[in-house]
Parts: structure tokens; sequence; C-alpha cells
């Protein structure tokens, strides 16, 4: 409840126990065992934020959170509880809360995705865990993107446009530096494997404008986004890979507030164990980073898990506000955990903390928050208020109902194809393709034009020495019968001048000869 401009938590005997709204960027944690009431401390705590006026995120990994679109249900427990916590007369009533349903699977809600060009290189190359040289490369590819105006929507558009600049390696390495085949084709397996787990759901338009989230409605509550991850929290990669966008795009799009009145915005993340347990240790360092810088921009950031040993120390550490129910210590390892959690509290001399630790009742918790001061307040035992909207899920028709209510529906849930890197390398592909094919074409007819002006060409030039045959074949026809006629005459004037038998005799071979003599002339010719 948001009562006297502070958030209620719960009630330590006859003293009232505050979230003082100002400390509340300073992040905080929710733990304990299974079943000790974690999930109702969070939707009390997110109702507060609510009413408030400060926008909240929820990621609901169990399905239980999606009943605050709800109003509760005035059973016994509800009314046993606000008895004994004297909440009547604080204003307690059941109500239902602004809520806006979102899935990155689109399942459950509507889709929530971003671009690959607003998530950049760097940090997906984080997401993908690549090496310093890789995280080179994907840089480079972003650049040559960006150089030739080719849009990176979604994954399509990264591997077509890596497979380009493999294709292309040479060229571009005259420019860009070296780009190694190997990188590249790691890079391609990497984004394949994230696929896998859903990033080519995500990675798409109409992209999430975080300002939407950033809004109160009609009476100044603050609107919940809840994100269903009941899908999503079994695929760690991605759930770290939304976890860093979300806290990215908050801490580049909020100016710098210092402190303020209360928090631009309130995260919880249920579940934080399965996400700490299985993200790489290089998203662990990220979501480290962003949680210190992030307070200086007003949000708040609020883990739930089993115990705090869950969370790593570096992001244990900035976590200001702890609720921490009940913790189980039936062996020495569950021992351990109980002792080192009640030690992170500031004591209180009117109990031991590791024993009021270990028996705690379900809906009770050792809280500690930061005063007015931003100083940690000593650790009290305090019995939590139960949640104003409905506890437990809803049913599909319900959630169905909300989803199409909502402001945002017409916004987000259809899915929109630009023409990006992907279809413009498709279209040059078939060009250069349909060019090259054109070239071959080209080339192979005036290959075949050659080959038939040389055949005709070989041709001709046969056909040019037939004719030459048969030119001196008839010349010398010719001048065989002329050169016959010529020799008989000459020879048969000789004859008759020498006279007789004798000269008719030498006047024939005389003739014969002068005729072979002149044909040897005439074939010399």
């Amino acid at each position: 409840m948001f009562i006297e401009n502070k958030i209620l938590i719960g009630r330590s005997g006859e003293e009232k126990v505050f979230i003082y709204p100002q400390m509340a960027n300073r992040h905080g944690m929710i733990a304990g065992a299974t079943g000790t009431g974690k999930t109702i401390t969070l939707k009390v705590l997110a109702e507060s934020f609510s009413d408030c006026g400060v926008p909240v995120f929820l990621a609901d990994v169990k399905g239980d959170l999606a009943g605050m679109c709800l109003e509760g249900e005035n059973n016994e427990n509800i009314r046993s509880r606000v008895e004994k916590l004297g909440l009547s007369e604080l204003g307690f009533s059941l109500k239902k809360y602004p809520v806006n349903f979102f899935d990155i699977y689109g399942e459950k809600g509507m889709p929530l995705r971003t671009t690959v060009s607003e998530m950049g290189p760097l940090l997906l190359s984080r997401i993908l865990d690549l090496n310093d040289t890789q995280t080179d490369i994907l840089t480079v590819i972003f650049k040559i993107a960006d150089d030739q105006e080719l849009l990176l929507i979604d994954t399509k558009d990264l591997k077509a446009m890596l497979q380009y600049v493999g294709d292309n390696a040479k060229e571009f390495s005259l420019t860009y530096g070296n780009i190694s085949r190997q990188s590249l084709g790691a890079i391609i397996r990497a984004i394949i494997a994230l696929e896998a787990e859903g990033a080519e759901l995500f990675f798409g338009e109409p992209a999430l404008d975080i300002r939407d989230w950033l809004s109160t409605d009609n009476t100044g509550r603050g609107r919940i986004q809840i994100l269903d991850c009941q899908k999503l929290i079994g695929r760690p990669a991605m759930y770290a890979t939304f976890l860093l966008y979300m806290m990215s795009e908050l801490f580049e799009t909020l100016p710098e507030t210092g402190d303020a009145e209360k928090p631009k915005m309130v995260f919880f993340f249920d579940e934080a164990h399965m996400l700490f347990n299985t993200a790489p240790r290089v998203l662990l360092e990220k979501v480290e980073q962003m949680v210190k810088l992030i307070r200086s921009k007003g949000v708040g950031i609020y883990f739930v898990t089993q115990s705090p040993k869950d969370i790593p120390d570096g992001v244990l550490a900035q976590l200001g506000n702890k609720i921490q129910h009940a913790l189980h210590a039936y062996t020495p390892a569950e021992q351990k955990k109980a002792k080192a959690a009640a030690a992170s509290f500031r004591e209180n001399p009117e109990f031991d903390t590791y024993e009021t630790l270990t028996s705690l009742g379900i809906g009770e918790a050792l809280i500690s928050v930061l005063d007015e001061e931003g100083i940690p307040t000593v650790v009290k035992k305090c019995k939590i208020l139960p949640p104003q909207s409905r506890m437990g899920a809803i049913t599909d028709a319900e959630r169905e109902r909300e989803i199409r209510e909502s402001l945002l529906y017409s916004k987000y849930e259809e899915n929109f194809d630009r023409d990006s890197a992907y279809e413009f390398l498709q279209r040059k592909s078939l060009t250069d393709a349909a060019e090259a094919q054109k070239a071959k074409e080209e080339s192979e007819a005036k290959k075949l034009q050659a080959k038939e002006e040389a055949a005709l060409q070989k041709q001709k030039e046969k056909e040019a020495e037939r004719q030459r045959k048969r030119t001196r074949s008839a010349v010398n026809q010719v001048a065989g019968s002329a050169a016959g006629t010529i020799g008989r005459e000459i020879g048969n004037t000789l004859g008759k001048s020498v006279g007789g038998s004798f000269g008719k005799k030498l006047g024939g071979n005389v003739g014969a000869s002068l005729g072979r003599g002149l044909m040897k002339t005439l074939f010399k010719m």
C-alpha cells in the first residue's frame, strides 16, 4: 500500500515497515525458500509502486502474476489478514491494476521485439559470447551496413550481411581491414544458436519504444508491464538477452536524475537464480555493470530468488532493500547459506537473526531497508501485507481480453518486415546472377561468332584455292593448245624450208620441242 507518501510492506508488531520511494532506486531483493510467500511480497510491492505513480515491469515466470489485472477476491484468508494487520483503517481495498501483457514468443501477450541495429554490435557480441577478434569483425559488419545504408532489423538481415561480406572479403579488407572467414563462420553459428532460443522472434519490427512503458493511467497509477516468461525462463540466453537489452535501453534513454522523490520505473525479475546460474560470465559482468549504473537514471531493480547466494556478490552488494523469507536449514550446506543470509542484515538486539530466519512462517519475512538518509535499518521481523489484486493465474479468455483492450495492442501486435539488408542483398544476388549469366551468354555468343567467322574464312580460303586450281587447269589447257598450234606452224615452216621427208621430220620434231618449251613457260607464269 502507498500511504503517508511511503510504500507500506508490512507490520512488525504495531510498527509499520516502509520502503521510502526516494530510496527505491537503490535496488532490492526478495528471497526465500519455495512456498514461503515471495510472490505475494512481489505483488504487494508492485501494487504499491503503481499506486505511487511509478511504472512497473514484472517478469512472470510461473504465470501467477497475471491476476494483477483483476480485482482481488474477498475470501476468508484476505479478510483475516486485513483484520490482523489493521489495514481497514489505512484504506485497504480490493482492486485491479492497469496491466499490459507482453511475450517475446507472442503467445501469451503482445510480441516484444527490438531490432539488431538497436541492440548494437557491442551488446550483441556479449550476448553471443564472442571473443575480441570476432567482436571487432561484428563491429565492422555494422559499419559496412551503415556505409551502404543497409538496415539490420532481424537475424536474417545480419546473417545475409555476414555472408555478403564473406563473399567479398578481399574487396572489403582493403577498406576495413582483414576479415577472417573463420570468424564470420563462428559469428553465424552463434546467431543460429540464439535463434534456436527465439531470437528470430525477438529481433523484428515494430520495435519496442521504452517510453511506452514509462506511463500512468488516467488515475495517475503507474502501468504494470507483465512479460510472460513461462517459456522464456527455459532459454537462459534469450532471458539474459532481454534483460540486458531492457537495462541498456533504459540507461540510454533516460537522463541522469540523481536523487529523485521516486523512481521513474521499477523492474522485478522473478526466479533470478535461473538467470544467474546459467548465464555466461560476460553477461553476468554486464548485468552487474548495468545494476551499478542504472540507479542514477532513477530505475530500481528487484531480484526475486530462493537464496541470496544465488545472486553474484557484485550484484548483491548493490541491493539496499532486502526482504528475506524463511530459509530451510536441514543440511550443512543449507545452514551455511542461512547463516550467510542472516549475517548480511544489520543485527537487531531483540532476536537472533539466524534462529528467526529459519523459523519464519508463510507470509512472514525479515526486512531491512534504506532509511531516508540511505542507511540500512536494523532487521525487523514482519508480517507481509496481502495483495489487493487477484492472486494466482487467469484464464486464457481473461488474458486475451486484457491483451486486446490494451492501448498498445494496435501498435505492437502485427509484425511487419521492412525492406532491409536481407531483401536488398537478395535482389543484388539475383541481379548479379542475371548479369553474370548475361555476360556468360554474351561471351559464349562471341566465341561462337568467332568460331563461325573462322570456319567461314577457312571455307573462303578453300574455295579460293579450288578456284585457283580450276583457273590454272583452264589456262594450262588453253596454253597447251595454243603452244601446240604454234609449234606445228613453226615446224611446218621450217620443214618446208629444208624440204623432203627429212625436212618434214625435222619440222615435226622442232615444232614439238617448241610446243613443250612454250608450255613450260606458260605453266611458270
